[in-house]
């Protein structure tokens, strides 16, 4: 009896510390809010661009576009003359950037990286809107919403006598989109409940696929290793987890309201919510997909960027008016509140 009881203690003991060890090391990678970086000044908020060498922040705000730098939280420079810019990509090896102007015809905005200086603007179509580079084909990607279109760019186009190449035409409108690395670029189109596939080579769509039981898919990433796109949907909020092999879901994940952009990064999906909330996804050790945490953010924090070499995320937000009885929509921000959270393990 007693030797049964020495094992048993024993048994109790151990499985305690175990349970404790993984309690300490689950606690230890949960993410926080770090800091807030205040900026305040005048306009809206789109996506956010890192530059995960230079720590720089590509912050549109309607009308200009904000650098910043990420480590002190100073701005670098203001590029200003846009009518509503919506999203930035980096092109270091021809010192280049480019932000979509959506408003009126739509404009690709050209800048320096290292002086921030516009070297050139583009005619694109109405409402370009989401913008990745990707090196595989060496071509920047643009989404049009309102034109149902994908427009691309070379990095070193000639400003001056420049021109975008055709659209390809999506079939819907397109809100983000994701490249795999492979001549191919994946694009949610949000009126029509599915992803998209364009082979880049051939310019055109070779598929479309269902994001069911999602809907109003907006928000768009990949893991090119483990070939998954993460889609963040609307109607009803859900996280989607598809193969891009076969376009099948492999996992439907519950998150907040008001989704605007998921991100893939260390073996992470994130996904963040304009109800203030970001929703942290991983594999589980049986290799299903699970809700890892829930961090409350800040109201209308939708968008976010990462820093790959640092590991930190960084969502634009501001402070808003309290809701009206029956008013519906964003309410207005207030003045000289713009802001930008950071948030780390």
């Amino acid at each position: 009896m007693r030797a049964c009881q020495t094992i048993i203690c024993a048994l109790t003991l151990t499985t305690s510390v175990l349970g404790g060890c993984v309690a300490s090391a689950y606690a230890e990678s949960q993410w926080h809010i770090e800091k807030t970086i205040q900026i305040g000044g005048p306009g809206g908020m789109d996506y956010i661009t890192v530059d995960s060498v230079t720590h720089r922040l590509y912050v549109p705000r309607t009308t200009h576009t904000l650098v910043i730098d990420a480590t002190t939280g100073k701005t670098i420079a203001d590029i200003a003359g846009q009518k509503n810019a919506h999203g930035v990509a980096i092109v270091p090896k021809v010192h280049r950037g480019f932000i979509t102007d959506g408003g009126g015809n739509g404009a690709v905005v050209i800048f320096d990286l290292n002086t921030n200086a516009i070297l050139g603007t583009l005619t694109a179509v109405p409402d370009a809107d989401g913008i990745i580079y990707d090196p595989s084909s060496d071509q920047i990607l643009i989404s049009a919403g309102d034109s149902n279109s994908l427009i691309t760019i070379k990095p070193d186009v000639d400003v001056k006598s420049g021109q975008i190449e055709a659209p390809i035409q999506l079939g819907g409108a397109p809100e983000f989109l994701a490249a795999d690395g492979a001549g191919k670029v994946y694009v949610n189109l949000e009126d029509k409940d599915n992803v998209a596939v364009v082979d880049l080579k051939a310019r055109k769509v070779i598929a479309h696929w269902p994001v069911a039981p999602g809907g109003a898919p907006v928000g768009l990433s990949i893991d090119t290793k483990t070939h998954r796109l993460f889609i963040g949907c609307r109607k009803p909020a859900k996280m989607i987890v598809m193969s891009t092999e076969t376009g099948k879901v492999v996992a439907t994940l519950p998150i907040g309201t008001g989704v605007d952009a998921t991100k893939f990064e260390a073996g992470e999906a994130f996904a963040s919510c304009g109800e203030g909330t970001l929703v942290v996804v991983k594999k589980s050790p049986v290799g299903t997909y699970e809700v890892a945490q829930n961090l409350a953010t800040a109201r209308v924090a939708k968008t976010m960027g990462i820093d790959t070499s640092t590991h930190k995320i960084y969502l634009p937000t501001a402070d808003f008016e309290d809701p009206k009885p029956g008013a519906k929509g964003r309410p207005p921000a207030k003045a000289d509140t713009f802001k930008i959270l950071v948030v780390s393990r």
